[in-house]
């Protein structure tokens, strides 16, 4: 079962806003039409539904809830989503938690980033990096 809707605030005109957790396209504004962050959370039932139907890129995040240095690197990939909000969608995935979504990217760190175009790995980084490090890697697969 797909999670609901979330409730996603527009960074340029404060409306709330539901974003669904799967769709065609990238969610936007009712209000101002500007497009929104979109952050949803998957996992082994849903993570097809959620990742490999997306119509933009998606980025992949592995972790694991011990990982204390990935804690930061949230924080990170959630601006990152802000910042790339229409271009690219972030799926979030407890690996503890999903061992077959794990399986099948291979996982060997306890926190992986795969960047998936039409359902296929256009790019992957292994571990906690700092922002810039994050942000390089991400703008180089996504136009790579």
């Amino acid at each position: 079962m797909t999670a609901a809707a979330q409730r996603v605030t527009c960074p340029k005109c404060q409306r709330c806003n539901d974003v669904p957790p799967a769709g065609k396209g990238a969610p936007r504004c009712a209000g101002c039409r500007l497009p929104l962050p979109w952050v949803v959370d998957a996992g082994d039932g849903d993570f097809g539904q959620l990742a490999d139907t997306a119509t933009v890129p998606v980025l992949v995040d592995l972790w694991v809830p011990w990982c204390s240095p990935w804690r930061f690197v949230n924080s990170v990939l959630e601006r990152l989503a802000i910042e790339k909000a229409g271009e690219l969608k972030l799926v979030k995935v407890n690996a503890g938690e999903a061992p077959a979504v794990s399986r099948r990217f291979d996982t060997q760190a306890n926190s992986t980033l795969i960047l998936l175009s039409g359902g296929q790995v256009v790019g992957r980084h292994a571990g906690a990096a700092p922002a810039a490090v994050l942000r390089h890697w991400l703008e180089d697969a996504l136009t790579g």
